[in-house]
């Protein structure tokens, strides 16, 4: 069975290489060069310091995927309204993993204030990730068409969003 736990600095080289591999063999990402394990502790950090949850999911001491939320944009008007994102290592697709760490992303966001988590999601045809969402409540907010150009081809990117908490119907404040 898997467990999913926060994120630490040792994790970093196993995230790193599961990156890697979306970045050079997939369309989630819309990166072209995989960032090196510097970069990727550099975005733990920024993570961490914004009081965000980035979460590992691992069996026996092997992390077999991740998940983080961070703000949407980096303007600081933005820091209530976060995007999620959810890579795993090849081997662990297809059991239920991804649905796992949305869900205690989700759950973790809303404990620390978070009012809405969007889903940017690369190329429409990434019926994984899009069911994974919508399972957990992400609605359809629309098709950014022919957003970005990977592996010789023109990708959308999917928008999805979900309340947490009172949503927009109080002030975070």
């Amino acid at each position: 069975m898997h467990s999913i736990r926060a994120c630490f600095p040792d994790d970093m080289a196993a995230v790193t290489a599961i990156y890697a591999h979306h970045v050079l063999h997939g369309t989630g990402t819309f990166e072209i060069d995989p960032p090196d394990a510097c970069e990727m502790l550099r975005r733990h950090a920024e993570v961490q310091a914004r009081g965000l949850p980035w979460l590992v999911a691992e069996k026996e001491g092997q992390i077999l995927g991740f998940a983080y939320a961070n703000w949407f944009k980096p303007r600081p008007a933005y820091r209530y309204c976060c995007e999620d994102s959810i890579y795993l290592a090849d081997a662990a697709r297809g059991q239920g993993l991804g649905r796992a760490l949305l869900a205690a992303l989700v759950a973790q966001c809303e404990a620390r204030g978070v009012r809405k988590l969007l889903a940017v999601i690369g190329d429409s045809a990434n019926a994984g990730s899009i069911g994974v969402h919508r399972a957990l409540g992400f609605t359809d907010v629309g098709i950014v068409r022919s957003a970005g150009w990977k592996f010789g081809a023109w990708r959308d990117i999917v928008l999805m969003e979900k309340p947490l908490g009172d949503g927009d119907r109080s002030s975070p404040e």
